[in-house]
Parts: C-alpha cells; sequence; structure tokens
C-alpha cells in the first residue's frame, strides 16, 4: 500500500486546549493558555518558516518559566526545587534545538513542539496544579505577586516540586 499526497504532508496534530488543563490560578492558566497557542502556532507553520516563532514561543517559555519560579520563591520554595529543575531540563531541550535547524534537521522544531503537547497535560496537572493550590493556600495573588499576610510564608520551606503528590 502507497501513501497518498496528502498522507504524508498531513500537517501535525494541533494540542487542544481543555478544561483538564485549568490549574485554579486564573494567571496560570492565561500563561498556559498562550503556550499552547504557541505550540499550534509552530506544528501549523510550515517547517522551513519555523524558526522565528519557535525563537517566539522559547522567549515565552522563558518567562512563563521565571514567572512560576518567582512565585515559588515568594512563597517559601527553596531556589533548588525540583519543579524549577523540571523547567530548567525543558529550556535546555528547547535551546539545542535551534542549532539542529541550523544545521540542516528542519524536522526538529515540528518534532520538539509535538514532544512539549505530549509533555505539557502531566506538567501542568501535577505540578503546576500543586503550585496553584499552594498560591492559594497562602494568600498568594499571582496578579499582584503578593501575599495576602507574608507571615504564612517561611522562607526555604519548601524543596519538592510543589506537585499535588509531593511537597
Amino acid at each position: 500500500m502507497s501513501l497518498t499526497a496528502t498522507e504524508i504532508t498531513s500537517p501535525p496534530t494541533l494540542m487542544p486546549w481543555s478544561d483538564s488543563l485549568h490549574t485554579g490560578d486564573e494567571r496560570m492558566d492565561e500563561t498556559h493558555q498562550e503556550f499552547v497557542d504557541m505550540i499550534n502556532q509552530i506544528l501549523a507553520t510550515p517547517e522551513n518558516e519555523q524558526l522565528p516563532v519557535y525563537k517566539a514561543f522559547l522567549t515565552h517559555t522563558v518567562e512563563h518559566f521565571a514567572q512560576e519560579e518567582r512565585w515559588m520563591l515568594a512563597t517559601g520554595f527553596s531556589a533548588d526545587n525540583c519543579h524549577a529543575e523540571h523547567h530548567a531540563t525543558i529550556l535546555e531541550t528547547m535551546r539545542v534545538v535551534e542549532a539542529h535547524y541550523l544545521d540542516s534537521d528542519k524536522t526538529i522544531i515540528t518534532r520538539m513542539a509535538e514532544a512539549l503537547a505530549e509533555w505539557f497535560p502531566g506538567h501542568a496537572n501535577s505540578m503546576d496544579a500543586g503550585l496553584a493550590a499552594h498560591l492559594k493556600s497562602v494568600g498568594f495573588d499571582s496578579v499582584t505577586e503578593s501575599l495576602a499576610d507574608p507571615s504564612t510564608v517561611q522562607k526555604v520551606t519548601m524543596s519538592g516540586c510543589g506537585s499535588v503528590s509531593c511537597s
């Protein structure tokens, strides 16, 4: 059986936004919606035109992760917690993609976007949902990035990932 031209050139499956990705923190969810939208934008862009879109996505992801890490530090996480380590690993991988793309691997950005689309729901549903619950429990406002009562948080009290399954 041979493939038709349509089957060979069909675009990658886009990542759907769904209620299951909501964390309970409106600002976090807005950032996550942007993240998903940008993954979909990459996947909808022809591979030979993806680099500028990918660079914008990388910039967004750096800011997205930095935002969550500011919130963690403001609410008692140690700087070297495993949630932040996950972010660092993702960013390290994302940064090498550009070099591979420029070196001749024009499919690597699509593969990276597909891998992130696979990874993200689990991260959002565990680590980010846990972080959102923690923020709520200590009275942290992610819009103003402030605590209603700073005395509710002791400095560097949490070293885990902040997920719903670890503290």
